[in-house]
């Protein structure tokens, strides 16, 4: 059995409370963007230069999140950045692991050393306080290595999936906004002295063959329910809302909600279909007219009142529609059709109204082709990092109270098919 070292925060680890500086908005706005500028939970802005370099847990200071905990409380960051003062910044010493504390931390109920009911607070007298019942130094390492190298995997996962959807973003634009798509020979169109034609309605040059439609003409749309909170407290139908949206238009699966009410079979979406978010509650507009494709893997699922299902006729693909929605040059057009004071609201009209430059339906199917290539890597990705998660969201409790050790178990892992880069070894105790 492992033996467990009691001891306190403060015993494990420094704080660095004192070198933390506060910025304003006027202050950051004209300044060059360059370092992360953390708040009490995550990036918040980006600054010209920094106030640590290298390896630090940011705890929470203050935010509801103290108390509902519904993500962690505590960030481990590297590198060079700045912190206001919303977060703690704290290090292992001693050789205490930093990595190891960040885990374990998070793992904490930090309900009883918070203060403040509207406003709660998590002071550094309070923080230091809190008892932890740890390991040795050198488990410390091997548990954080164990962890880490699933988190590593997790983010090169991620990255490999922004880098596809940036492939297909930049072969859209090429084909589609640049119009320098294959012609007869493979070469680019337009750079090759395709023949274009001026639009009076654009007024501007598009390929001879392209037709300009408004989308009143190709789409039809169905809005998303209206629900009561205490319809997504329980279990249900999954329902995707405005918080399945990451600003770049990619689905965010750690959005989704369970629906229990009920919704008619026009309210039903199921993998590939496109969704449009109508609403956004940051008030610049950010989200607003951004889509999605539902993943396959989704069988029926229904959508929220913030979000609307386009349905293209059999003309036009729902993939090129969504790569047009999430197009800079529309998203600069659509957002001038959002209106409210507290939660921007879309007026649909801008989106039936906008012209859009439709190709060849031979043109569309090339892309569509190279699309799903594209998005069966990007699933397949997705489905592996979900089994990590699972794996280190379950070893992490485990570790951490000794049910599981560190060891020579790479079997069980490897049934998986999820042994970590530098493998992943893990026994039960006995």
């Amino acid at each position: 059995m492992n033996k467990f070292i009691t001891t306190t925060v403060e015993e494990v680890a420094e704080n660095f409370d004192n070198i933390r500086v506060p910025l304003s908005a006027k202050q950051r706005k004209d300044i060059a963007k360059i370092f992360p500028y953390y708040g009490a939970q995550s990036i918040i802005d980006y600054v010209d230069d920094f106030l640590f370099d290298g390896e630090y847990i940011l705890v929470a200071e203050d935010g509801e999140n103290l108390k509902s905990q519904n993500n962690n409380v505590c960030n481990l960051v590297n590198g060079k950045f700045w912190v206001n003062n919303h977060a703690h910044i704290i290090k292992g010493k001693d050789g205490n692991n930093t990595k190891y504390l960040c885990y374990y931390l998070n793992l904490m109920n930090f309900k009883p050393f918070v203060t403040g009911s509207a406003q709660p607070k998590l002071t550094k007298d309070n923080l230091n306080s809190i008892p932890l019942k740890i390991h040795n130094k050198i488990e410390q390492k091997q548990i954080a290595k164990v962890l880490s190298d699933l988190d590593a995997k997790i983010e090169i996962n991620n990255k490999i999936n922004q880098e596809l959807e940036a492939m297909a973003k930049t072969l859209y634009d090429y084909w589609c906004v640049q119009f320098d798509f294959p012609d007869v020979n493979g070469l680019p169109y337009k750079s090759s002295g395709g023949n274009m034609v001026f639009n009076e309605e654009l007024k501007r040059e598009i390929p001879v063959g392209w037709k300009v439609l408004e989308l009143e003409k190709v789409v039809e749309i169905e809005r998303g329910i209206s629900y009561k909170s205490a319809e997504i407290k329980g279990g249900g139908v999954p329902m995707i809302n405005l918080n399945s949206f990451n600003l770049d238009g990619t689905y965010k699966k750690a959005g989704i909600k369970m629906f229990s009410g009920k919704f008619s079979e026009k309210k039903i979406a199921e993998g590939g279909d496109l969704l449009i978010a109508v609403t956004d509650v940051t008030r610049n507009a950010d989200i607003i007219g951004k889509s999605i494709l539902v993943p396959e893997y989704y069988n029926e699922l229904t959508y929220s009142m913030d979000i609307t299902k386009v349905i293209p006729n059999i003309n036009l693909s729902k993939i090129y529609l969504m790569m047009l929605f999430n197009s800079d040059h529309y998203h600069n057009y659509i957002k001038w059709h959002a209106s409210g004071t507290i939660v921007l609201h879309l007026n649909l009209d801008g989106m039936r109204w906008y012209k859009a430059e439709i190709p060849p339906r031979d043109l569309i199917d090339k892309y569509d082709i190279f699309y799903k290539r594209i998005a069966k890597r990007i699933s397949e990705t997705t489905k592996q990092n979900q089994k990590l998660s699972e794996l280190r969201d379950w070893l992490l409790p485990m570790l951490m109270n000794g049910q599981v050790t560190v060891g020579d178990a790479e079997k069980e892992a490897d049934g998986l098919g999820l042994v970590a880069e530098g493998g992943l070894k893990y026994k039960h105790n006995g």
